[in-house]
């Protein structure tokens, strides 16, 4: 029973030793903890702040959008226009060159290459489609602007 006993304060010693010994640590530790807990205590806060921060700049950003939207809603009749005034012209020049190359397949005669009048006949068969289709495009343009 003795050596119970002797063995009991030995232990306890030694338990007493370990606790002076980590009391230093645990007060760094308990330090730490403090200051963990002074600097998470206004993280909600701040996390709220850029949060409505983001709101905010993602809303500028979708007036942004839709008034670009609404530009380019305004814009598309010219692009329509544009893109008829295109084809047009791609027709214009197309019949012209089929006008062309039909005359030249066509026998003009000794006449004509004789006196070198091809390029007489390509002209007015360019001015002549030049003048249709400028009537052409004048009566649609009145029908446009008359509607």
């Amino acid at each position: 029973m003795i050596w119970i006993g002797i063995g009991l304060i030995i232990i306890g010693i030694a338990l007493l030793a370990l606790t002076g010994i980590l009391i230093k640590p645990l007060h760094k530790i308990a330090a730490i903890l403090a200051d963990v807990k002074d600097t998470t205590k206004d993280l909600p806060k701040t996390v709220k702040d850029i949060s409505n921060q983001a709101n905010a700049a993602l809303h500028t950003g979708v007036d942004t959008l839709q008034q670009i939207n609404g530009q380019l809603k305004e814009l598309t009749p010219i692009f329509y226009l544009v893109g008829d005034v295109g084809r047009a012209t791609h027709e214009l020049s197309s019949n012209m060159v089929n006008a062309v190359e039909d005359f030249e397949r066509k026998e003009t005669g000794t006449f004509a290459t004789r006196k070198n009048l091809e390029a007489l006949y390509g002209a007015a068969t360019l001015g002549m489609m030049v003048i249709l289709k400028a009537r052409e495009l004048s009566k649609e343009r009145n029908v446009i602007d008359n509607e």
